[in-house]
């Protein structure tokens, strides 16, 4: 083995040693079943967006279930939202009671209410979760890029994927089919864009972030100093919003779609369409990186990309070994104050966690 070669193979294994992965939620069989037992013999129907809510369960969204369901810290699932159907329908009424169209990623605000991303209805809704009644906070139902300065429910987007509040409050959307990313001011309940100019083109380092193009903006996260992290799925790259300085810095990603860069500089690496970001509570940045069925990881002091589960085949894995455990199209993650990485696994249909030894 040359020298290089060797070097960038123990660096890898150091840090994919450190964790194991196991389920968390879902037989690995797709559909509907198990509400009010163990998650783990429930079956799941594409898990995408997860997050620990206030009450210390964890959520998350079933894209082609059409539901929100709840695992509780024993390990009980339950169904918080939606009927199953496709539609968009419930609002005023009982979550449980309502449709969606391919949910795909939920946040809690500072009070404990739920949002979601409704992404084919190309809305934002919200559960009140005292009351456990739904609403729409944004988007007409129709797609288009519309309603900028005014109203967020009077506007109109592209397909939304993902969201974050930010540190002030506001709420953050990933609107990809607009290749912006939109911002909506929760105290005026007004939207505007907040990157992105409508046209999809290259983000070059160090650009300002008001008018230079984003390349499919698909999943956001705040790090612990208050910057805004993007992964652009048509892009290949990770970006890092400096929203004090107002500019764009590049972290990880040619633009190239691939499976490469592991040990190296994460500028040097190729992604392959990432659907997933988060920070853990060191900066660390993990990525689902969807079409290569892994779970890669940004080291935040040496800038290096890791592969810390997956296999870069697609499979349904069983191991607790995460370099031999196949995944399939992970969408989903989440950084846990916990330290665990949480993946929605999502054609394994399988809810996993990362766990450092």
């Amino acid at each position: 083995m040359r020298p290089l070669l060797l070097l960038l193979t123990l660096s890898l294994s150091t840090q994919a040693a450190d964790w194991t992965i196991e389920t968390l939620a879902g037989t690995g069989t797709q559909g509907f079943s198990g509400d009010g037992g163990p998650a783990l013999k429930a079956d799941l129907d594409n898990p995408f967006g997860i997050v620990r809510g206030p009450d210390g369960a964890h959520y998350y969204c079933e894209y082609t279930g059409q539901r929100i369901r709840k695992i509780t810290p024993d390990g009980i699932i339950s169904t918080i939202a939606g009927t199953g159907q496709v539609g968009f329908t419930g609002d005023g009424g009982p979550a449980l009671a309502a449709t969606f169209s391919k949910p795909h990623e939920l946040r809690f605000d500072a009070q404990g209410n739920m949002f979601i991303v409704d992404m084919v209805n190309n809305a934002i809704r919200k559960i009140d979760m005292k009351t456990g009644i739904l609403t729409t906070l944004a988007g007409t139902g129709k797609k288009g890029y519309t309603g900028d300065g005014g109203p967020a429910k009077d506007a109109q987007f592209n397909q939304p994927h993902s969201i974050q509040f930010g540190p002030e409050g506001d709420l953050y959307i990933c609107d990809i089919g607009n290749h912006v990313i939109r911002k909506i001011d929760m105290k005026t309940g007004l939207i505007s864009t907040f990157a992105g100019t409508g046209t999809a083109g290259p983000t070059p380092d160090g650009s300002p972030i008001a008018g230079t193009p984003l390349k499919g903006p698909r999943s956001l996260d705040f790090d612990p100093n208050g910057n805004l992290w993007l992964a652009t799925r048509e892009g290949n790259q990770v970006f890092k919003f400096d929203l004090k300085a107002g500019l764009i810095h590049h972290i990880a990603g040619t633009g190239k779609s691939g499976f490469t860069g592991h040990g190296g500089p994460a500028k040097d690496a190729t992604l392959s369409g990432p659907k997933g970001i988060t920070i853990d509570a060191a900066g660390n940045v993990w990525l689902a990186d969807c079409e290569s069925h892994s779970i890669r990881m940004i080291d935040a002091k040496t800038n290096t990309i890791e592969l810390i589960a997956g296999t870069g085949k697609k499979g349904n894995g069983t191991t607790s070994d995460p370099l031999k455990c196949e995944m399939a199209r992970p969408h989903g993650i989440y950084a846990d104050k916990d330290g665990g990485i949480y993946i929605g696994d999502s054609e394994s249909h399988k809810i996993r966690v990362l766990r450092r030894e």
